[in-house]
């Protein structure tokens, strides 16, 4: 059986734009992909609403545990062995208070990456490593987080040649989200049902051309 980790934030939780909830397994990505996959592949879910790559908020109303960075490492010892890692951040990083360039986010998913490829619990049996690109920020400006949209939306777009480079200069697999599907129009972040559907079989197409090689 092959193992894949899905590292991610709240578009790999499931979050639904209409009213906050948790997509069910059958309509959330990771469980279409579970689905689409079969038997012989297990999908391990590491989701986590609000998830950055290196950065932990402050102040009294922030959230524990949200840098991937930090985390990462207990999850890989977690769920080993693992043929393949799929990680997927960089929008919460987008946040205005953290005022970071795309090439400073990419420079961190690089960091996750290396985290994988250095880990000493995997190195008996590496796996393949997915780096995804994040979906773009919508043209939806919700009016108590205009100035966020409005840089977020810029920076979004550049998401995958930084991306990509990183994931050339490591010799892993990129795949750009943004090609595939758009997040929800009523919102501008996170995907409706269709778009996870459409995400899930999609990605099982180039999961198995990974894992085959």
């Amino acid at each position: 059986m092959k193992n894949i980790l899905c590292f991610g934030d709240s578009n790999t939780w499931g979050y639904s734009p209409g009213d906050g909830t948790r997509y069910p397994l059958d309509i959330r990505w990771t469980g279409v992909l579970q689905q689409s996959l079969g038997t012989n592949y297990h999908i391990l879910e590491e989701g986590l609403n609000g998830r950055t790559i290196f950065i932990n908020e402050e102040g009294e109303e922030a959230r524990p545990f949200r840098s991937g960075s930090d985390v990462l490492p207990i999850i890989l010892e977690s769920h080993r062995p693992l043929d393949l890692v799929n990680i997927m951040l960089g929008t919460n990083d987008l946040k205005l208070e953290f005022n970071l360039s795309v090439e400073e986010i990419a420079q961190g998913a690089r960091g996750l990456c290396e985290i994988v490829l250095n880990s000493e619990y995997l190195v008996e049996e590496p796996p393949q490593i997915l780096l995804i690109s994040p979906t773009h920020i919508g043209s939806t400006i919700m009016p108590d987080q205009e100035e966020f949209f409005k840089q977020a939306r810029e920076k979004s777009y550049l998401f995958a040649e930084c991306y990509q480079k990183v994931a050339s200069d490591l010799g892993i697999h990129f795949l750009d989200a943004a090609k595939i599907v758009e997040p929800s129009e009523g919102e501008g972040v996170h995907w409706d049902a269709d778009q996870h559907i459409k995400f899930g079989k999609e990605l099982k197409r180039v999961i198995e051309k990974i894992l085959k090689n």
